[in-house]
């Protein structure tokens, strides 16, 4: 398996950091989520508005 920022090749087994291959690629891909460089391609549903409208039924 490859690490998802740097490419190289990582270990699953015994890799508290995997998918990653190390803290540092863990950390540049949290940074990443946090100034919004990655988004859902998809909007996410309520899923409130599913149990009022079963409610109501």
């Amino acid at each position: 398996m490859k690490c998802p920022i740097c490419r190289q090749p990582t270990k699953w087994k015994d890799n508290p950091n995997r998918p990653f291959c190390s803290e540092r690629c863990r950390i540049i891909d949290l940074g990443r989520w946090a100034g919004e460089e990655y988004s859902v391609s998809i909007p996410l549903r309520d899923v409130s508005e599913d149990t009022e409208q079963r409610d109501q039924e």
